[in-house]
């Protein structure tokens, strides 16, 4: 059975998240990884920055990703907060999660491995860009139920990019993640921005999304 990972920052499988053990281990057979990224996640990727493609490589990982332009309605334009969750939840997300889970392309230059295993993507590895860190309102304010959430589908430059609304969204990814217990789900947090307005709330955000969805509801 898989686990639901949340992991803070732009690290993967790096041994800790906090103080939480990770088992970082190669698995012992090739496993399918897909990452949703735009450019930061191109630069990660990329063996001459990076080298994240190169190392997933030789630690036994079958990379593909997806970019800008990607998928079914061009999905892969949108990778803010709120827009994941018409990824996972919203109704046309059977048609992009089942052109996900199938994807074996590279759309950004990185070494891999020259075949993967049949089958579909294992590991779900996705990010958004460094506007996500601009979240505004309060950490402390109530967490809207989805049905009312209005950054459902919205952009970063959204009104309603608020660090409520984006624990709403995440909350409710969760429900479909626990559905699929055959994958791993990897959320990277947003790089951070150079203007410091909103570094607190983004700072407290992402030590939610590191620890609180996964312990208090249960998600391992």
């Amino acid at each position: 059975m898989r686990s639901i990972l949340f992991i803070l920052g732009i690290f993967l499988l790096t041994g800790q998240i906090g103080s939480v053990s990770a088992n970082t281990a190669p698995p012992s057979s090739t496993a399918r990884l897909i990452f949703i990224h735009h450019s930061v996640g191109e630069n990660w990727l990329a063996d001459d920055n990076g080298g994240l493609g190169a190392s997933l490589r030789d630690n036994n990982y079958f990379v593909s990703d997806t970019n800008y332009g990607w998928g079914p309605n061009q999905i892969g334009d949108s990778t803010d907060i709120g827009q994941w969750w018409l990824w996972f939840r919203g109704p046309d997300s059977g048609a992009y999660l089942s052109s996900l889970y199938q994807e074996n392309a590279q759309h950004a230059g990185y070494s891999r491995l020259s075949s993967g295993p049949v089958g579909e993507n294992e590991v779900i590895l996705f990010k958004s860009c460094f506007p996500n860190s601009s979240l505004q309102g309060n950490p402390a304010d109530p967490v809207p139920a989805i049905g009312s959430n209005p950054l459902r589908g919205e952009g970063s430059g959204s009104e309603h990019h608020t660090v409520a609304n984006a624990k709403g969204i995440y909350n409710d990814l969760l429900e479909y993640f626990r559905t699929r217990q055959d994958k791993l789900f990897i959320v990277i947090t947003a790089p951070p921005q150079q203007d410091p307005t909103y570094a607190a709330n983004a700072r407290a955000f992402n030590q939610w999304l590191a620890v609180l969805p996964l312990f208090q509801r249960g998600g391992v």
